[in-house]
């Protein structure tokens, strides 16, 4: 039964995260489109692994954990105040490209979606 409290944990976590970026006043994390991708939390909650990603792909997402790591101290005082946390988790910001990579497996199906229409209508 422990695992549904982790997993509860971890959902609220990283919808108050969501919030939390929004208000960040740093350039390099209010000037990009952030989103969430995982957030991963230890079993004792001690630590958690948070995956960034942005639209602008892995370069802005990087510049972005850098502003994040230096606004952790800040970051886990407002979890802690919002989720009523005995002890608020050490946060570990991560880049990844997901986002970027993702758009670019969307874009090459749309060009195989047009390319194979034209070849179903002539047959």
């Amino acid at each position: 039964m422990p695992s549904h409290k982790i997993e509860r944990t971890t959902e609220d976590i990283k919808r108050e995260l969501t919030a939390i970026f929004r208000e960040l006043k740093d350039p390099r994390v209010s000037g990009a489109f952030l989103s969430i991708v995982r957030v991963e939390v230890t079993n004792d909650l001690s630590y958690c692994t948070v995956q960034v990603s942005a639209i602008e792909g892995l370069d802005r997402a990087g510049e972005a954990v850098k502003g994040l790591k230096s606004a952790s101290g800040f970051i886990r005082r407002e979890l802690g105040r919002r989720l009523k946390l005995r002890h608020v988790p050490e946060l570990i910001f991560n880049a990844t490209d997901s986002i970027a990579y993702s758009a670019n497996i969307s874009r090459i199906l749309r060009s195989l979606d047009v390319s194979e229409s034209g070849d179903d209508s002539d047959a």
